[in-house]
Formats: C-alpha cells, structure tokens, sequence
C-alpha cells in the first residue's frame, strides 16, 4: 500500500497487527530509508483509540504540520505508527471533520460506526456485537438483562486473553500477586453499570448538558461496553509497543546506529511507546526523547514502588532510564476522559469497593489516576513546568517531566473532555524541545 500524502516528508507507516508482528514490507522500507534520506532525527507518533488508517494518518498530518517551519535546519523523518485500535465515534475529536470525528449519537444505542469498529477490532464475533447492540436498543428493565449484558461483553473482549497479549494488562504489579480479570466482570455486572450511569450523569451535570433525574443503568451498561474495549486496547498497546515497536527500534538503531529516534504517543499510543522502551534491546540508546500526550495508563507506571502499597511497583519501573534524554508527559485537568471515567474503571478493574461519589479532584488523588491527568507520579526527581514554562526554559537531559497543558488541551465535552485535544503547536514544538531538536 501506497504512503498517503502528508504535509510532512520523508514519511513512513509502520503497521503492527495485535500481537505486535510488524508488516514487513513497511519495516524494511524504513530501514532502508533513513539512511537513503540522510534523517537525523526521526519523529515515531502512535495513536491513540482511532480504528482505521486514514483517522490516524490526519492525527499525524494536523499534528506534524508546523514542524518544518518551527526546525527548517533539521533533517527530520516521520513515522506513523497504525496498531488495532478503536475509537466509539461519540468522542469527537477537536478540529476533525465528522468523517473522521462523528457526531455523537444519544446514548446508549451502539451507533452503525461504533459497531463496525467492534467488528473490525474484535473480529469473528459478530454475533455478540448483534447481541449487545439489541440489549442497548432495547434497555430491558431486568437487573437479570444487565448481567446477560456484562457477560456478553467480557466474551467480546477475552479479558483473559491468550497468547502475548494476556502478559500486559496490568499497570502497577504487586510481588507475588498473580494478575487476575477485572472486578467489573467478577462482580456484579448490574451494580458497575449503575455506578459508570452515576458518573456519567455527574459529568453532564457539570457540563449543564442535562437536568435532574434517574440516572439511566444503560447508559452505564454503554460505558462498561467502552471501558471493556479499552482494557482490550491497553493490553494490546502494551503488547505492540514492546514486542513490536520496541524490536523496531532496535533493529533500526543496527540498520541506522546514527539516527535519533523520539517516540511520541497519544493516550493509548503513550502506553505503547513507552512499553516500546521495555521491548528495546540491551544496551540501544538511540531512543532521545519521549513525548506522552495525555497517556491514558497509570500515573504510577514508571515508580519504583508505589505509595499505598510498598509491594507493588509500577509496570515500567526504571524503564524512563532506557531514555537517552527526557520522558515528557503532558497532562490536562480538562481531560475527563481521564479525570473521572479512567480511574473509575481502573478502581473496578483491580478493586471491589465502591468510588460513586469522588469528584474529579479527589479522583486525582486516588490511587488509579492516570498519567494524561496528573502527571507522572512516585518517581523522584520528576521536574513540573507549565506548557509555557516548558517551551521557555531548556529541559532537563533526562529524567521524567511533567508539563501541565490545560491552557491548550481544553476543549471537548463528556464523556471524554479534552482528550483528543492535541492538535495544537505548542505541543508540537513540546516534541522538538525535548528532542532537542533544531
């Protein structure tokens, strides 16, 4: 397939499949193709939930764009990064026409886009995506239908997953503490769906976007359909950035030892980055920076030991030292996707008691908050700058930093908030500055 068209060049697509495996072809024409171009740096971008190539193709299009301008000198290369991923097409994204971004539909009804993107993301099971669609359409009053609801969902998307993809769903591991599926389906399927209805109608509330009543159960049955398929999209981003994107990285720092790599990511693509730096092979250190947008995985990913618990650890511990430069991590309070929604569906992934109630700021203080929200955590020696403190100073040359972007990623309304709101060039020249990029 044909590189698309892009406002930026040379560029090239590197495809993975859900197990990481890379289309070879693609691979081999980046190999060869750094070296023939003379690229210097070259500028790695996963996206986030997007399902298809050409909505992740216009990400990197918008976002890349200023880039020439603002390094002329440089001698830039360009890689998108195209996974299995999804997005529910009720979360539009910023500044994207409705054919990439739709407008949402009135939940809970599974919309015809969402539901080919289930079908295209979890394939060969088009008769449970049938059966869930029906139970949204109909909203059967029975607690008993909710259950039947959070059955055929777990079914749909094997949370206990064979092959490579069951090792990378956790965030934080505790010793001695096998991994187990989420609470959300070991429960009750009926109560998580009132408690995801509780917080959606908080969300709108705060947004005026509805007055006062019942909060719908089917609402909360759609959102556990969304929380589910992203804990699908979380364990393959960590699957594809290390036994993919990471051996890429490796084999180019061989093919090409003279090339700095910087690896950028938005929301689940920053998981997949930086799961890349965990599958680099020993002793590479073409990687100079990293640039997490809004990273949809937890806050304590990268810390040695946790504060709650001095068993446990996070998941990529130590791995921001794979980083010959700095680990940037931009964060919004505007993003509830990640304020409100993720550390709730973390807390019933991996906690039976209840967190109706907690606001977005207590949210933030709990223990599953994510990075895209709060910033890295429990990593000492973790430098906090704003957006315009970052793009002022000279950052530091190595190390986690957290760069609070509020005053650009604002815009979006529930459930996801500013969470795709990253087309912006001061985010743009975030990446150049912690490449050191010139």
């Amino acid at each position: 397939m044909a590189e698309p068209a892009m406002s930026v060049t040379p560029y090239w697509e590197l495809a993975f499949d859900a197990d990481g495996d890379p289309a070879g072809s693609r691979r081999d024409r980046l190999l060869a193709g750094v070296t023939e171009r003379k690229v210097r740096d070259l500028v790695v971008f996963a996206h986030g939930w997007n399902n298809d190539r050409s909505g992740a193709t216009r990400l990197y299009d918008r976002f890349l764009a200023p880039v020439p301008r603002l390094a002329p000198a440089a001698r830039i290369g360009y890689v998108g990064v195209l996974w299995p991923a999804m997005r529910f097409s009720d979360e539009p994204i910023p500044d994207f026409p409705r054919a990439v971004a739709a407008g949402a539909p009135r939940r809970p009804v599974l919309d015809k886009d969402t539901r080919h993107a289930l079908l295209e993301s979890f394939p060969g099971r088009a008769l449970l995506v049938d059966q869930i669609a029906r139970l949204l359409e109909q909203q059967p009053p029975e607690e008993a239908e909710l259950e039947e609801f959070g059955r055929l969902v777990r079914l749909l998307v094997e949370v206990v997953a064979p092959g490579p993809q069951a090792l990378f769903a956790a965030d934080t591991v505790a010793e001695g503490v096998p991994q187990s599926e989420p609470e959300m389906f070991a429960g009750s399927s009926a109560a998580a769906c009132e408690e995801f209805a509780r917080a959606l109608a908080g969300l709108e509330a705060s947004g005026a976007q509805r007055g006062f009543g019942l909060p719908n159960p089917w609402e909360g049955a759609h959102e556990l359909l969304r929380q589910a398929t992203y804990y699908a999209m979380k364990r393959r981003a960590g699957t594809v950035g290390e036994r993919g994107l990471g051996r890429v990285v490796g084999q180019l720092a061989k093919a090409a030892p003279g090339v700095r790599v910087h690896l950028v990511g938005h929301s689940f693509g920053a998981r997949l980055v930086s799961f890349a730096l965990r599958g680099l092979p020993e002793g590479v250190r073409t990687v100079k920076s990293v640039t997490l947008l809004q990273g949809a995985f937890s806050h304590y990913a990268f810390a040695a030991r946790l504060p709650h618990d001095a068993r446990a650890g996070g998941v990529l511990q130590g791995q921001q030292n794979r980083v010959d430069g700095p680990l940037v991590c931009c964060h919004s309070r505007h993003d509830s996707a990640l304020g409100t929604m993720y550390p709730l569906a973390s807390r019933m992934a991996g906690d039976s008691r209840s967190v109706a109630g907690l606001g977005i700021g207590r949210a933030l203080g709990a223990k599953w908050g994510a990075m895209g929200y709060g910033g890295v955590r429990a990593v000492p020696g973790t430098r906090a700058y704003t957006l315009a403190e970052a793009l002022r100073s000279k950052l530091p040359a190595s190390g986690c930093v957290n760069v609070d972007a509020a005053a650009v990623v604002r815009r979006g309304g529930p459930p996801a908030g500013a969470h795709s709101d990253i087309l912006h060039e001061e985010l743009a020249r975030l990446v150049l500055a912690a490449g050191r990029i010139r």
